[in-house]
C-alpha cells in the first residue's frame, strides 16, 4: 500500500472547495491567529515552523488547515495517512525524501503502529533517522541525517496517542464545532464555487442542520443540489431544502438516523441509561469506534448525552427532543446500572 496520499484522491475531499490561504479559512478563530503568528516567526528567522498537532472530531478542517500551513510557508505538503505507515521503511522513505522545511502531514496519526511511531522520535528531535544495517551479530545503527522539516499530525482521539508523541509536539491546536454564522460562510463559497443558485433562508437551514462541521455541510449541499435540479428548478431555498433535509433523514437540530436511533435505543431499551458502550453498540449493531467518532461528539454538544463512569445517560434536554416528559425526580438513573 502506498502510504502517500495525493489529496486529490481523498474521496472525502472537494479540491474546489478547500481554502488555499489563512485568509480564505472560516473559523477556529484562535488557532488560525496564532498559527498565523508562527508561521511569520519561523519564515522571518528561516527556519522550519516547530512541529504542530491538530486534534478534534472529523471534518472540521484539519487537513485543510495544514495544507494552507505548507501554503503560507511556501513548501510543499506531503500528505500520508497512520494507517498506511505499516513498516518502519514507509515511514523512513517519506522522510528521507522530505525538502528543507517541508511539511509532513500524517492524518490520524494516533493509528499509526507503535514501532514506527518510534522512528519519529530521533527524526522530529535530532532530524536524524537510525537505519540497521546488516542482521544478527554483524548489524549495527546508521544515523542518517534529515532536513529539517515541519510535521503536522491529525488526530480525532487524542487520548490515543502515547505519551512521548503527544510531548513532541511544539504546537497544539484543539479544534471545535462550528457555529452556524461560520458554516453559513462556508456554504456561500461552496454554493458560489459550484454554480448553485441559493437562497439565504436556504443556506441558514442547511447550517443549522450540519452538526457544526463543514464536511457535513458541504456534503447536504450537493445532495440538496441534487433533490433542487430534479425535483425543482435548481433554486436551493428553504422549502426545498426542509424537503429534501427530512426525506435524508436530517431533523432540525441536524440529528442523523443513527444519532436519532442510539438516543431512542438508550431511552426504550435502557430506561435512560446508564448503559455501557459495549452493551449499546450490541443493541444498536453499530462498532464502538462509528459511536464514539461519528456521534456521541456532537450529542455531547448538544447536551443530549452524558457520559459517567458507569455508562451513557440521556439528559432532560435529549428526553424534550424525543417529545417524553421530564421523568420522575423518583425515577433517577443514577441508581440503575446496565454493564
Amino acid at each position: 500500500m502506498n502510504p502517500l496520499l495525493d489529496v486529490n484522491d481523498r474521496g472525502d475531499l472537494d479540491p474546489a472547495l478547500r481554502p488555499r490561504r489563512f485568509a480564505e479559512f472560516v473559523g477556529q478563530g484562535r488557532i488560525v491567529d496564532n498559527l498565523r503568528v508562527y508561521v511569520r516567526a519561523a519564515l522571518a528567522r528561516g527556519e522550519a515552523l516547530d512541529h504542530v498537532l491538530l486534534a478534534g472530531p472529523p471534518g472540521l478542517g484539519k487537513t485543510s488547515l495544514a495544507q494552507i500551513l505548507g501554503e503560507e510557508l511556501g513548501v510543499p505538503c506531503t500528505i500520508a495517512s497512520g494507517p498506511t505507515l505499516e513498516r518502519k521503511g514507509d515511514l523512513a522513505a517519506v522522510l528521507s525524501n522530505l525538502e528543507p522545511r517541508q511539511v509532513l502531514f500524517i492524518d490520524e496519526i494516533h493509528r499509526m503502529p507503535r514501532a514506527v511511531e518510534e522512528v519519529l522520535y530521533p527524526a522530529r528531535e535530532d532530524y536524524q533517522l537510525d537505519v540497521i544495517l546488516g542482521s544478527g551479530p554483524a548489524a549495527h545503527s546508521v544515523r542518517l541525517p534529515l532536513s529539517r522539516f515541519t510535521l503536522v499530525g491529525a488526530t480525532t482521539r487524542t487520548g490515543l496517542l502515547t505519551s512521548p508523541l503527544r510531548a513532541r509536539f511544539g504546537i497544539h491546536c484543539t479544534f471545535d464545532f462550528y457555529r452556524p454564522d461560520e458554516l453559513e460562510r462556508i456554504l456561500i463559497r461552496a454554493a458560489e464555487k459550484l454554480g448553485v443558485v441559493a437562497t439565504m433562508d436556504g443556506l441558514r437551514e442547511l447550517a443549522s442542520r450540519s452538526r457544526g462541521t463543514p464536511r457535513v455541510a458541504t456534503r447536504l449541499l450537493r445532495r440538496v443540489r441534487d433533490f433542487a435540479q430534479v425535483e425543482g428548478d435548481g433554486t436551493i431555498d428553504g422549502n426545498s431544502t426542509r424537503s429534501a433535509l427530512n426525506r435524508l433523514d436530517i431533523d432540525p437540530k441536524g440529528l442523523d438516523s443513527l444519532d436519532q436511533r442510539i438516543l431512542e435505543t438508550i431511552e426504550i431499551k435502557f430506561s435512560g441509561g446508564p448503559v455501557g458502550l459495549d452493551t449499546l453498540a450490541a443493541a444498536l449493531g453499530e462498532s464502538k469506534d462509528t459511536i464514539e467518532d461519528a456521534s456521541e461528539p456532537y450529542l455531547l454538544q448538544l447536551g443530549f448525552l452524558q457520559r459517567t463512569p458507569r455508562g451513557r445517560m440521556l439528559t432532560p434536554a435529549a428526553r424534550a427532543h424525543l417529545g417524553l416528559p421530564p421523568r420522575a425526580e423518583t425515577d433517577d438513573p443514577q441508581t440503575r446500572l446496565i454493564p
